[in-house]
């Protein structure tokens, strides 16, 4: 196939626009070789960006770049319209499209990352100076995916470093609020051989946008509260990775992490509201072998065995009585143990293993098959907030998935799992996707899928209370049933001359959703009314039905060393429960819910002489008021940055290896500050405006080599029909 100049410059600026690193150097030009960014999450499969089957958002390399963010909630958050996020101690409180982090798969490299139970993921596993770019597919994905896909899935894809030889970088990073962040890695490969060893560390002073603190039944709140937005916190993780290519078509590695987080918690004068005699304490771990054999040029088969585990301690800082739930069954009176000032108390030990056997054809009649064989066998202790201390899962699937491309100018890709739980039992999950070419600038698709999803370990048994403006009780509930839902999409993408503009609707219906529910105090057992006497007791309930709808718009537009974009997302809700006390449907809110919002960004890079090229960027992301069944709902917000990147290669320092890159510039520049009491729910735990900056420097010394591993695209995907 023979693309011309003029054909080679025009992609060129397209992928400038999404935001894609300029891949088409003059020399690739003239040899009529086209590169464009290839996705994998939507099917599994490598696909051009465009010419994927399941529509994909891609946040890329040079957009990670040029935003120089220091966590992954601030690049969803920032770079995308669909994300909102409201960090606490207990997590990121992550939401896409109306449904929340336990609804949404985050995987790296396309594994399941292991967070804590119920789904808060700790994002903070994630380095973001290792993330080489991340890929968004919206809705049900459980046909491929398995159980939690239901909102969506987000996956990490990490750098690779294919450096031959030697490869030292570090990079270290201040800002306000004594924000600190560190990265440090180390590659080697030799021969056959390959390591890369990685360093993160995490830390920030907290801070408090408010010192008033509401209090539940006062008729004044309090105005002297010592807690804080967010607390202090630091948390560091080392990771390692080994590869071995014992032929040239068989790539065998091992990799393995640690990961220690420490929230510090203050102390204050009033029980009940802002009075901690404890710390939250973090420990995760996880090791991974696995292997890749190349059949051909297009056929490939993988296999993956990893373990994680992620362990939840309070850390005492005072002496502190805590009650015995176990000997105190069936009595009135609670016996107190004490615990001493360092020493911990285990709250949940959550563990995973999971085997994923799978392989890729290429079949006659225009055909690619994916087929796959999973295990997944979750294990948690929690003596103090789970009834017997211990529970355990075991789940295991088959999936087959069909690409096909036999009607001109258009792709179907349709696929199934069959999954087995042990205690709910089999769930079949379809999933169809059509993608239609209408010449070259537009795309057409469409997909219906199923999701569904099984009640966590902590939505079944769990027993916690929780002090914020009062005692609050949560239950878990042995009589949930599985999440099933149907989700529908349908959207065109348009790109010419430098713009590109993609518009889809979707409409997710979850039957049975499970969410907390606030019960009458007479609902719950009697025991733990009379132990706790909570102000609201919460239980998790399947809701009769709850519906997400809405739309996405992105536009994108680059010339010469400009670009521009600007997303929206328009969402609507609703979601309806039985009223045992009335015998009627009562209509409640999807928690965290916000009508509109929107991201807009523009950005300008230029090469200088000497090796120097500088970048500058304006972001601003927006969202109207969230809505929330108790506590008030989180006001609207707008919030503006400034980024700025140097990136220096001298000539002597580029030939013996070294680069430069220095990063700054001001987040939040109008100084927005949602001072809502404490207890009740805010927009966004911004602290006003901070300043940052960052230093990296690099060093490689060898010959950089291609991935020879992946499979090879189909030559459809390439070419126009």
């Amino acid at each position: 196939m023979k693309i011309s100049f003029n054909k080679c410059y025009v992609i060129a600026v397209l992928l400038s626009v999404m935001g894609w690193q300029p891949a088409l150097s003059q020399s690739v030009v003239n040899k009529n070789v086209q590169l464009e960014e290839v996705v994998v999450t939507g099917t599994g499969t490598e696909h051009l960006l465009k010419n994927a089957p399941v529509q994909t958002e891609v946040i890329s390399g040079k957009m990670l770049k040029n935003y120089a963010g220091k966590n992954i909630q601030e690049l969803l958050g920032m770079l995308t319209s669909s994300f909102d996020f409201n960090e606490d101690d207990m997590g990121s409180q992550m939401q896409m499209n109306g449904l929340g982090n336990d609804y949404i798969l985050v995987l790296i490299d396309g594994k399941r990352i292991h967070g804590d139970v119920g789904g808060q993921n700790d994002l903070g596993l994630i380095d973001p100076q290792n993330i080489e770019k991340i890929e968004i597919v919206k809705g049900a994905s459980s046909a491929l995916y398995g159980s939690d896909a239901i909102a969506g899935v987000v996956n990490i894809i990490t750098k690779k470093h294919q450096q031959e030889g030697i490869l030292v970088e570090n990079t270290s990073r201040i800002g306000s609020f004594g924000d600190i962040r560190q990265h440090n890695g180390f590659g080697l490969s030799i021969g056959r051989w390959s390591s890369y060893t990685n360093f993160q560390l995490q830390h920030s002073d907290g801070w408090q946008n408010t010192a008033t603190e509401y209090t539940q039944g006062s008729e004044t709140p309090i105005n002297d509260s010592r807690n804080k937005t967010t607390n202090r916190h630091t948390n560091w993780q080392v990771a390692e990775r080994i590869t071995y290519t014992p032929a040239k078509d068989i790539e065998l590695y091992a990799e393995g992490s640690t990961y220690w987080k420490r929230i510090y918690r203050v102390s204050g004068k009033y029980p009940h509201y802002d009075v901690y005699t404890y710390d939250l304490q973090y420990r995760n771990a996880s090791a991974a072998v696995g292997g890749k054999w190349k059949l051909n040029k297009t056929d490939v088969i993988t296999l993956d065995v990893d373990w994680n585990r992620h362990a939840y301690y309070y850390y005492f800082t005072a002496n502190t009585l805590v009650e015995d739930y176990e000997k105190s069954k069936g009595t009135i009176y609670y016996p107190y143990f004490p615990y001493l000032p360092d020493q911990t108390e285990l709250q949940s030990d959550q563990q995973r293993t999971m085997v994923n056997l799978k392989g890729v054809f290429t079949l006659p009649y225009e055909n690619q098959l994916s087929a796959g064989l999973e295990y997944r066998y979750d294990w948690l202790e929690s003596p103090t907030r789970v009834v017997g201390g211990t529970v355990h899962d075991n789940n295991e699937a088959a999936y087959v998935q069909d690409e096909f491309n036999l009607i001109p100018n258009t792709n179907i890709t349709a696929g199934l799992r069959l999954n087995h739980n042990d205690e709910f039992g089999f769930r079949l999950t379809p999933k169809v996707s059509v993608m239609y070419r209408i010449g070259n600038p537009l795309r057409l698709r469409a997909t219906w899928s199923q999701g569904f999803k099984t009640p966590t370990t902590k939505e079944l048994y769990y027993r916690y209370v929780r002090q914020m403006s009062g005692t609050y009780l949560y239950l878990g509930n042995l009589d949930l049933t599985p999440q099933k839902s149907n989700y529908y999409s349908i959207g065109g993408e348009y790109t010419w001359n430098g713009l590109s503009v993609t518009v889809t609707g979707y409409y997710n219906k979850v039957n049975d959703m499970i969410a907390l529910v606030t019960i009458p105090n007479y609902d719950a057992p009697a025991e733990y009314i009379v132990q706790y006497d909570p102000v609201k007791t919460r239980q998790y309930q399947n809701i009769e039905d709850a519906k997400t709808y809405g739309a996405d718009v992105n536009v994108r537009y680059a010339w010469k060393e400009w670009a521009m974009g600007l997303g929206y997302s328009y969402l609507d809700t609703e979601a309806n429960t039985y009223d045992t006390n009335h015998d009627r449907m009562h209509q409640v809110i999807i928690d965290g819910m916000a009508h509109h919002k929107g991201n807009v960004f523009a950005t300008w890079n230029h090469s200088f002489l000497s090796g120097y090229r500088m970048g500058v960027g304006v972001y601003g992301k927006m969202s109207t008021k969230r809505y929330y069944q108790i506590n008030g709902n989180g006001k609207g917000y707008q919030i503006w940055r400034l980024a700025t990147t140097h990136d220096f290669a001298p000539k002597k320092s580029s030939k013996a290896g070294m680069t430069y890159r220095v990063e700054a510039g001001i987040d939040n520049i109008f100084n927005y500050c949602d001072r809502t009491p404490h207890g009740l729910h805010l927009g966004t735990t911004t602290p006003g405006t901070t300043l940052y900056a960052s230093f990296s420097i690099r060093f490689a010394k060898g010959k950089k080599t291609s991935n020879k591993f992946n499979t090879n695209l189909n030559q459809s995907n390439y070419e126009e029909n």
